[in-house]
């Protein structure tokens, strides 16, 4: 699209902004409403006793969390394919409707409280956010064709969408789960995945032809005779031979088989294959055979490339390196950290400090859903008469929202006596990021602005550090223990010092990405870029999933120390590589 087809989104504007800018702001919200509300309660469903007022499944940690890191790995996988098919097939906004109907299934399945609707209502969400996640930020790239000077503030309204979505749907689906039951948690996040679909599938009025049905294209390679000689070189250098093809089968393979067999194993003891070489399970074996695979097929490619291409590449995959081992740490916020709040932390208030806790969280909900419902009100001016019924069905959703709130509010300024909830510490996350992120932008667009291995170095540094207020809050726990009245403090500087490593760090993947990767590798370099984050989550919860047993062999503190070491020890090898990668990048900042 050029600038003067686009101009047309630009012509109702809503703080500065395509009124559909919002709309898909909205529909993103609703979806990571879903996403982090069905996630905060699922181990500690999964994990709780079986018998009590609001009874769980009483898995072991390691099951659980198995679950969990499958179900977070493909999550990332499958956009990879559902980016594709909006592109050369679907387009983005049939994609987009497809998958949050998918997802509102899944949730819908999950609710039924039965393993067998457990496992359909995770599939469902992994196929639907295949659709859904990627397809999302291409209407948005595709509408701001031509205003490239607005597409920094775009993005900003949108992944405040993000987390904004993030933060109600754990907040309100984490209090409906523990305090009335864990299938009308699950069922709350699938109601709200349907309205966001609802709202925008009326909204479509205001894309006009944007995002549809992409038409076909004659294929320019038709046209290679044109090219210059460097181009020809990259295109003959660059192909697929018999043994790329014959590690990514080898790797694919052994990624599935993994994949699949390690939840099978943990919960329902299916032993697929049941073997052991070399001391490595089948499960530890096949995952092994995969890594082996895949850093061959990057060793073998790489270097076919010219010289600048190929370092920035190089570059690129050690920066990818860094990412898998802090998503392996920090994704132990929706696995082994819930897990640690149910049984290590006093959450129990009285008198003074029950009074403060429920101001504090008055305070943190009402004025973020504040500042979002007068977001939503600024919409409706604009766009009531074009897109009557989406916003009716917008409106009624945050009717709902506000009801919740409110008797949530209500029920807590009842009781003398406050029990904080597990997931409450989870909104943290969030609220950190909204209250943050402003001043890291004017950092990073300052001439202040940190190299690429020093924010790697800041990220991982900072991520160790919260788990160092972990392991030292958790010092004087004995092996073996099973419950402590560990401090709440300790968690709040977790996800402090989370958050700031978060925000030092995720960004920097994608912008490198587009930085240092030539155009018509991006889609290659983007799936070992996502792989990477798979493979974090994957590694998180196969690790978080052994707390049981490290807690009782070693402590609690020395599970944490774990994550406290690793992280700060890469940080710094990412800074002593400082020299190697300013070489490698040459001149990208």
């Amino acid at each position: 699209m050029s600038s003067s087809t686009t101009d047309q989104f630009f012509k109702d504007k809503v703080l500065g902004h395509p009124s559909g800018l919002f709309v898909l702001f909205f529909t993103e919200m609703w979806e990571r409403f879903s996403y982090y509300g069905m996630r905060a309660i699922l181990v500690i469903f999964l994990t709780g006793s079986l018998l009590g007022e609001n009874p769980g499944w009483e898995w072991s940690s390691s099951a659980a969390l198995s679950l969990l890191g499958t179900y977070a790995m493909l999550v990332y996988l499958t956009p990879l394919l559902g980016g594709w098919l909006a592109d050369n097939k679907i387009g983005y906004r049939m994609a987009v409707v497809i998958g949050a109907l998918l997802m509102t299934l899944g949730h819908a399945s999950m609710a039924v409280e039965t393993p067998t609707f457990l496992y359909i209502g995770i599939a469902f969400l992994i196929v639907g956010n295949g659709f859904f996640k990627p397809n999302m930020t291409s209407i948005i790239s595709k509408m701001y064709e031509g205003h490239d000077e607005k597409k920094d503030g775009a993005y900003n309204i949108f992944y405040m969408g993000v987390n904004a979505g993030a933060f109600i749907g754990i907040m309100l689906c984490g209090w409906v789960g523990e305090k009335i039951g864990w299938s009308f948690g699950f069922g709350l996040a699938g109601i709200f995945m349907l309205l966001g679909m609802l709202q925008f599938y009326f909204a479509q009025p205001l894309f006009g032809n944007l995002g549809d049905k992409p038409k076909k294209i004659k294929d320019d390679l038709e046209k290679v005779d044109e090219l210059d000689d460097t181009t020809k070189m990259a295109i003959k250098l660059n192909h697929f031979s018999v043994l790329d093809y014959l590690l990514i089968g080898i790797f694919t393979v052994s990624a599935i088989i993994f994949i699949i067999n390690d939840p099978l194993s943990k919960i329902g003891d299916i032993q697929t294959f049941n073997f052991t070489i070399a001391g490595l399970s089948d499960s530890l074996f096949f995952a092994l055979l995969a890594a082996i695979a895949f850093i061959l097929l990057l060793i073998i490619r790489i270097p076919r490339y010219v010289a600048i291409e190929r370092d920035r590449m190089i570059a690129f995959s050690i920066f990818s390196i860094f990412t898998i081992f802090f998503w392996a740490a920090f994704e132990q916020a929706a696995g082994s950290l819930p897990i640690y709040t149910r049984d290590f932390t006093n959450r129990i208030l009285e008198g003074n400090a029950a009074t403060t806790f429920k101001i504090v969280d008055l305070i943190v909900t009402i004025v973020p859903l504040g500042v979002i419902t007068y977001v939503l009100l600024s919409l409706f001016r604009k766009t009531f008469k074009r897109i009557g019924l989406s916003n009716i069905i917008l409106g009624f959703s945050f009717v709902i929202v506000w009801i919740i709130v409110l008797y949530k509010i209500y029920i807590e300024f009842q009781s003398t006596e406050t029990e904080v909830p597990i997931t409450w510490f989870a909104i943290l996350n969030s609220l950190f990021i909204i209250i943050f992120a402003p001043l890291f932008t004017k950092w990073w667009d300052s001439k202040y602005n940190p190299p690429a291995s020093v924010k790697y170095f800041l990220g991982l540094l900072l991520l160790g550090l919260g788990f160092g207020f972990l392991a030292f809050g958790a010092k004087d726990v004995v092996a073996g223990a099973t419950t402590a009245s560990l401090s709440m403090a300790w968690l709040v500087f977790a996800y402090l010092f989370h958050t700031l490593g978060e925000m030092c760090l995720s960004p920097m993947g994608l912008s490198y990405l587009s930085k240092l990767i030539p155009a018509r590798m991006i889609a290659f370099m983007f799936g070992v870029y996502y792989l990477a984050i798979a493979i974090g989550n994957k590694l998180a919860h196969y690790v978080g999933g052994d707390i049981e047993k490290i807690t009782n062999e070693h402590g609690l503190s020395f599970f944490f120390l774990i994550f406290t070491l690793i992280p700060i020890g890469l940080g710094l090898v990412s800074l002593m590589l400082h020299p190697l990668l300013k070489k490698l990048m040459h001149g990208v900042r």
